[in-house]
């Protein structure tokens, strides 16, 4: 066993050692090409510029690093990168390297974590088993591999969870945009304005629908793109009113109060709903933690004078 621990911290130095030359070599590379684009910079006379971007390249250092490792893991395969970056998009990571930077992190945290219980094994924690250290590391690597998976998963819920708060808001303001004689491109910019301070995350998702029609995009697919951005069933239903409005020239005033109407229905039932829920989820943590200290700050000085007097 102390044979293959040795072996397997001889794989590991081997292994980081070839991501250290990689990065080296990387690194050399991109000098080389950042001095090919300053000779042209200061062939067209833009060297105050490229001053002006340098420490922001300097700062990218690590940023870079990782995401060289990244693109080690990351997938290849045109469906899986369409699927990741949906993904990431739903979290509110819209740029490039989002991905090489999300495997990137990856190998870093499981590489970290297992480096952490070695040092651990090594200096502080030697009555460590060989057994019990491999099933240690073993957990701490994939632990440290899944955690921005997780990390994913919960930032997509808290965006989901304030776009849906913000939805019966940005419907008034709609109605009242287009009451007042505006058209539906400025009612949804005027709605992203004003909802910047109170819910800035569907005032970026709203802007982002304002800046696809300026750019030339369909009006309906802009739309479409919003719902498909969010994953949200309460904007799914939105958009569609909105494209079927803007198909069929009914009304968009009318429908949109109409909507917003049972918009604010729903979220009041969702109150209700969670209030409901809320005697049922207080009973475990009333169980268990509040009562035990009731009885023992009641009952605890009468046990001991109990007690004493039997003694």
């Amino acid at each position: 066993m102390e044979n293959g621990f040795l072996i397997f911290i001889l794989l590991l130095i081997t292994i980081s050692l070839f991501l250290f030359g990689f990065y080296l070599s990387a690194k050399s590379y991109k000098g080389k090409r950042e001095f090919r684009e300053r000779l042209g910079q200061i062939n067209a006379g833009m060297e105050r510029l490229y001053e002006e971007k340098e420490p922001l390249k300097r700062k990218g250092i690590i940023v870079n690093f990782i995401g060289s490792l990244g693109r080690i893991l990351a997938p290849k395969k045109e469906g899986n990168i369409s699927e990741m970056r949906r993904l990431f998009i739903k979290a509110g990571y819209r740029k490039s390297n989002a991905l090489p930077l999300f495997f990137g992190l990856k190998i870093m945290l499981a590489l970290s974590l297992f480096g952490a219980i070695i040092v651990g094994k090594l200096f502080f924690w030697q009555w460590i088993t060989s057994e019990q250290f491999t099933y240690i590391s073993i957990f701490l690597t994939l632990l440290g591999f899944y955690l921005p998976n997780l990390w994913i998963k919960l930032r997509i819920s808290s965006r989901k969870e304030k776009i849906q708060r913000g939805i019966p808001d940005a419907l008034d303001l709609m109605v009242v945009c287009v009451e007042a004689g505006t058209g539906l491109d400025a009612a949804l910019n005027r709605t992203a304005e004003e909802m910047k301070k109170t819910n800035g995350v569907l005032a970026d998702e709203l802007s982002l629908v304002n800046l696809e029609i300026r750019a030339g995009k369909p009006k309906q697919e802009a739309l479409k793109n919003l719902a498909w951005r969010t994953d949200l069933e309460d904007l799914s239903n939105l958009t569609t009113l909105l494209i079927q409005t803007e198909r069929f020239g009914t009304s968009i005033s009318q429908a949109l109060r109409v909507h917003s109407d049972f918009m604010r229905t729903k979220r009041f039932q969702r109150a209700e709903e969670m209030a409901q829920k809320m005697p049922i989820k207080l009973l475990f943590p009333l169980a268990l933690f509040i009562l035990p200290m009731f009885f023992m700050v009641t009952l605890g000085p009468a046990f001991f004078i109990f007690i004493k007097y039997f003694k």
